[in-house]
């Protein structure tokens, strides 16, 4: 999607409406029990919503990891007919792939933009919408003074906000609720099984408010998170290195 604000804007209405299961949309209050041992890091052991969540990544494989990692949490907060804005300067995101998270594609708008500022600003604009389940948005650099902007808009809609930081100069201060960062693991199938296994990630809560910050190793596996035993992890670790 490219154009003038106004053209973005008027388009934008235009998606949205057009899904019929987006003409009435309520809020979600209560993410399900999908998150696994994470959610007891959080206050009272319930997913931050209507929240900006900022994520790092360093390098393409982390903004992978990330990308699956949300769209596992976004598989949650869709189950009460919301639609999702997914903005960036490039869709890396395959839509058919969302399935395997339990994703129906054609309720998420992906929205791509040249300049940063005009992604920011896109941003913003989504999070004012509190007929959205989320609005996730792919950047670089995010300022203390935007970050406010932006959890101000969603205190007003209740608009649970992911922004994927690939790539930053630096770990500045933001006023995000939490601060995660995301790195894949390798997956394993049953023994004699052909194909790929479930997609698994080292999961870093590197800050939250009123919570508790934490480190698992996770698999998406039937729509939940699933805690990886310690043991698991080092056999994969080992089998990797012995192949």
């Amino acid at each position: 999607m490219n154009g003038t604000k106004a053209d973005i804007i008027t388009q934008l209405k235009k998606d949205m409406f057009s899904l019929p299961e987006c003409k009435t949309i309520r809020s979600v209050h209560v993410l399900n029990d999908g998150l696994g041992v994470i959610k007891k890091s959080f206050p009272n052991a319930e997913f931050p919503l209507g929240v900006i969540h900022e994520f790092i990544a360093t390098g393409r494989e982390d903004a992978t990891a990330t990308a699956g990692f949300v769209s596992g949490l976004l598989a949650a907060l869709m189950q009460q007919n919301g639609a999702t804005i997914w903005i960036s300067n490039e869709q890396t995101i395959f839509p058919p792939a969302l399935v395997s998270f339990g994703i129906k594609p054609e309720r998420i708008i992906f929205i791509n933009l040249r300049r940063e500022k005009d992604i920011l600003w896109a941003i913003e604009e989504a999070l004012k919408c509190n007929g959205l389940a989320a609005v996730i948005g792919e950047i670089s650099e995010l300022s203390f003074i935007v970050s406010r902007r932006l959890q101000l808009a969603v205190e007003q809609s209740q608009v649970t906000g992911f922004i994927l930081r690939n790539n930053p100069r630096s770990l500045n201060t933001t006023a995000c609720v939490t601060r995660w960062k995301i790195n894949s693991l390798p997956s394993q199938l049953p023994a004699s099984m052909p194909g790929v296994g479930f997609p698994r990630w080292n999961v870093e809560l590197l800050k939250v408010r009123n919570g508790k910050p934490g480190k698992w190793e996770i698999e998406f596996t039937g729509g939940r998170f699933r805690h990886i035993a310690a043991n698991t992890v080092v056999n994969i670790k080992q089998q990797k290195k012995t192949g």
